[in-house]
């Protein structure tokens, strides 16, 4: 092994066990063997593993998939897209009354703050009926894993989130030994939300995979809005930036629904490197801001489209 891989494989391993349980950043958090601390504050004591679970969020549901914990769902939201057998689940939707949430029996509602907040009047109802509500949502790639261990807890599945936190840690690492290789690193521009010329901020998802596949963030000095992971940057600042941007990564999603044409077509963005030399690339929102596993396919898929030489394709998530 030689020396740099060997200081590498130290680094990464300090990184990933640098927090202790009961010490994770943000409102979030386990808080000893039987409780936890969700995104509202509300400390739950898990006495036993829940069984009837409605998840509202799909990443919520597709993480409990992947701790093979799917037997204990018995509702999702409206669209859920991953993986396929989620889509076999009922549906449920904040929009429905109270009756049809009583009417499955539910001992849990997953939710995240967003549904928390805007529909406070339907989580009191449930609650006051004695169903567990707990809203979770990590912002940033700690906070990830200790969102997985707080699903392992909520459903007896702790041996599994480790290992799906191993299985995370490992795939980071060979991510970081391949870029380290890359003596030339491309110099990158992440579009966040393309009418509004916003990208994200430090510390979020789509820059760590960026930054793991080994590409340089042209527009590191931004702040979040609103405590988000979206961060400003106008217009002028992209393109004042232009010659020095190699490759421009575009999310697609609800939240950013553009193609390849958008950008090739906006007013000004001729002055930009990328675009000139049709460097432009549309990565799915669900692989780069979605805090699942399928992180990992986002980390390799910008390091296909970045160094296609030097990294392989990862196999796909079940």
């Amino acid at each position: 092994m030689n020396k740099t891989l060997h200081i590498l494989i130290i680094a990464a391993s300090f990184i990933f066990t640098a927090a202790s349980p009961g010490a994770e950043t943000g409102q979030m958090a386990l808080l000893g063997k039987d409780r936890i601390r969700d995104c509202a504050g509300r400390e739950i004591t898990v006495e036993k593993p829940f069984s009837r679970i409605i998840s509202l969020y799909g990443a919520h549901t597709e993480n409990l998939f992947s701790l093979d914990a799917d037997d204990k769902i018995i509702g999702v939201g409206r669209h859920p897209d991953w993986p396929p057998a989620a889509r076999k689940k009922p549906r449920f939707s904040p929009h429905d009354g109270p009756e049809k949430f009583l009417a499955a029996r539910p001992d849990l509602i997953l939710v995240r703050p967003m549904i928390d907040n805007g529909y406070q009047a339907l989580i009191r109802r449930l609650e006051s009926f004695g169903i567990t509500v707990i809203s979770l949502q990590p912002g940033n790639v700690d906070e990830m894993k200790t969102y997985w261990k707080i699903l392992g807890r909520l459903t007896g599945r702790q041996n599994a989130a480790a290992s799906m936190i191993e299985t995370f840690e490992r795939g980071v690492l060979k991510a970081r030994m391949l870029a380290e290789q890359i003596e030339e690193k491309k110099k990158v521009y992440f579009e966040a939300i393309h009418d509004k010329f916003k990208t994200f901020s430090p510390g979020s998802m789509p820059f760590f995979a960026l930054k793991c596949a080994g590409g340089i963030n042209v527009a590191q000095e931004v702040r979040p809005v609103r405590g988000t992971n979206i961060a400003e940057f106008g217009k002028e600042q992209v393109m004042e930036k232009g010659l020095g941007i190699d490759v421009y990564l575009a999310q697609k999603g609800p939240m950013n629904s553009v193609d390849v044409a958008d950008i090739e077509n906006e007013p000004g963005f001729g002055v930009i490197k990328a675009v000139r030399e049709g460097e432009i690339y549309i990565v799915d929102e669900k692989i780069v801001s979605r805090p699942t596993l399928r992180l990992l396919e986002g980390i390799f898929e910008i390091g296909e489209i970045l160094y296609p030489a030097k990294f392989p394709e990862l196999e796909k998530t079940p």
